[in-house]
């Protein structure tokens, strides 16, 4: 019997449904602290850090001393009458070294160093963009726990408006289209109940998505309707442009090609190049006792390949054309957007203010008009439109609260900041 008990009892745990679990509470810093080691877009904006710095080493190399070796055995003769077999073994070590090329290896590796740059300035936009994703989700997230507490707490005024009312009509003080309407008012009460009970369910997931996590589990966040911080003065704007991630990344480009013209342009210079081989080639004897050696110099001069230096040349410069106007382009791009996230947070600030006042105007209004109502001395056609009125200031002023907070992310973003800060 005990086993039975225990065997049900697991059995009941395991198909719990998931919106029964326990939720993990989760702050604001345990979400930057998590994405900045989890999440998959920040590894991948790091594995192009590691590739640009792959392709630098890569072209380091080409200055350092190029060395090979060769080994090889062979055994062949003649099949005719008192022919013989001989045994032929060569090896060799090969060495090369680059004195002179005009400089081309030179500027590839500077534009290779600032591509690294733009790889880190390009990991730094991830790092704002994963931010922002992350902080709009928990934001939804804090938004959706308070929706479906306020949608329960108008259900539960509805539910008992159709109580009072349906009382009156049964006395004759109120007629049915009355109590029709309040039946209709909390009906959609219970509809926005179960839609926010819903979008709060999304949200979790949302937000779980937002940290890098691939299960799905209740999510609560801690945190209040609060912004970090109210700026006073207008922004030096032009400063904030220059400093930001993108436009800097920008930047480096137009350095990275401006190196891969001058590269290209010194494809035309001769090369010359110190060599050396060390080595033995024999016949029927000991392949290693003995060694050959050759050293010299080497000089390569491009004469004519065709047009396709000047072709390349041509299409450099056609790149550094290119990203100039990226690069003047994309610094118009950021100076409008940090203006324009700065005037929608200013206006979310502001916003806030008004809506918290006329929330505490409706609630009185409805203070009053719930007493003049009970007594007689209220229409119900206009103590409706006063109960609706204070819903909707509800509403309205968390629409607000959570819009304030995501004013206050864009603006972050807009100024490049990451998980780091």
């Amino acid at each position: 019997m005990i086993k039975r008990t225990l065997l049900l009892l697991v059995i009941f745990l395991f198909t719990i449904p998931p919106s029964l679990h326990a939720e993990e509470t989760i702050t604001w810093q345990q979400c930057l602290d998590e994405a900045k080691q989890a999440h998959p877009d920040l590894y991948s904006a790091l594995a192009i850090i590691q590739q640009a710095e792959a392709d630098r080493n890569i072209t380091s190399g080409s200055r350092l001393p190029q060395l090979s070796s060769s080994v090889s055995a062979s055994r062949g003769g003649t099949t005719a009458k008192g022919g013989s077999a001989s045994s032929n073994y060569s090896y060799a070590l090969t060495g090369k070294q680059l004195l002179f090329d005009g400089g081309n290896i030179s500027s590839r590796i500077s534009s290779t160093e600032e591509a690294i740059k733009a790889s880190r300035y390009n990991y730094d936009l991830v790092s704002s963009s994963v931010r922002y994703a992350l902080r709009s989700a928990f934001i939804q997230l804090l938004k959706a726990q308070d929706l479906v507490g306020l949608t329960r707490e108008i259900a539960d005024r509805r539910r008992n408006n159709v109580r009072l009312i349906g009382l009156r009509y049964q006395g004759g003080r109120e007629h049915s289209g009355s109590l029709a309407q309040a039946q209709a008012d909390l009906a959609q009460a219970e509809f926005d109940y179960a839609q926010a009970v819903r979008g709060h369910q999304l949200a979790q997931s949302k937000l779980a998505s937002a940290l890098g996590r691939s299960s799905r589990t209740p999510l609560r966040v801690s945190g209040s309707f609060t912004t970090g911080f109210y700026a006073e003065g207008r922004p030096d704007f032009s400063s904030l442009a220059k400093n930001h991630p993108s436009f800097r990344e920008l930047e480096v480009k137009s350095k990275e090609v401006h190196y891969d013209l001058e590269a290209a342009k010194q494809a035309f210079s001769p090369q010359l190049y110190l060599t050396g081989t060390a080595g033995r080639n024999t016949v029927d004897s000991s392949p290693f006792d003995a060694f050959d050696w050759q050293a010299g110099l080497t000089l390569s001069v491009p004469i004519y390949e065709g047009g396709a230096g000047k072709a390349k040349v041509s299409k450099a410069m056609a790149v550094v054309s290119q990203q100039n106007a990226q690069e003047k382009s994309g610094y118009l791009d950021v100076l409008d957007t940090l203006e324009e996230c700065w005037k929608n947070y200013q206006d979310a600030v502001q916003l806030v203010g008004v809506k918290r006042k006329s929330l505490a105007a409706a609630q009185e209004r409805s203070n009053i008009a719930n007493a003049q109502y009970s007594i007689g001395l209220l229409a119900f056609n206009e103590w409706v439109i006063i109960e609706n009125s204070l819903v909707n200031a509800k509403k309205d002023y968390l629409n607000a609260e959570a819009n304030l907070l995501i004013a206050e992310a864009q603006w972050i973003q807009a100024k490049g900041g990451g998980l780091d800060g």
